[in-house]
């Protein structure tokens, strides 16, 4: 069954790593749906969050591989894991549309960030899912921009 796979992959911070990571996916016919990298609590690792659909036998066989990588020092398929994303999106604002929009926010507990004469600017964090529903909500309003982070994930204990 193809199906989304988020993966964690903790790398020490050298240059390139992020080029051979990427390289692997696509060497192996693999599409990166969502990456994030940032550092973590470790100095000098950072933590990759990599979000790719594939079979079960595939990403296990890719994370054999990204094992191999020399800057890679953990590879965690994450299956029971709190997954976060942000993001920041500007949508068409009019006195007939404003309110609706402000509503919508406020039932996501997203935040207006910026107001301007025909826009506003909205953040919103959550899981994608949830993030998914408010763009689609929002969509009738016109988003003239948009920006994800990706996902960020932890797996629980």
């Amino acid at each position: 069954m193809n199906r989304q796979n988020v993966l964690s992959v903790s790398v020490t911070d050298s240059i390139g790593v992020l080029g051979r990571v990427a390289g692997l996916f696509s060497r192996r016919g693999y599409n990166i749906k969502s990456l994030n990298v940032a550092e973590t609590e470790k100095p000098g690792i950072s933590r990759m969050t990599i979000v790719s659909q594939g079979e079960e036998g595939e990403i296990e066989q890719l994370v054999k591989q990204l094992r191999k990588l020399y800057d890679v020092s953990e590879v965690k398929i994450l299956h029971d894991a709190v997954c976060r994303e942000h993001i920041i999106l500007q949508v068409g604002n009019s006195p007939v549309s404003r309110h609706a929009i402000i509503k919508t926010a406020n039932l996501f507990r997203a935040k207006v960030v910026n107001v301007g004469e025909s826009s506003l600017m909205l953040e919103l964090t959550g899981e994608p899912e949830k993030i998914d529903s408010f763009i689609s909500l929002l969509k009738p309003y016109t988003i003239t921009k948009l920006v994800r982070t990706g996902i960020s994930a932890l797996e629980r204990e």
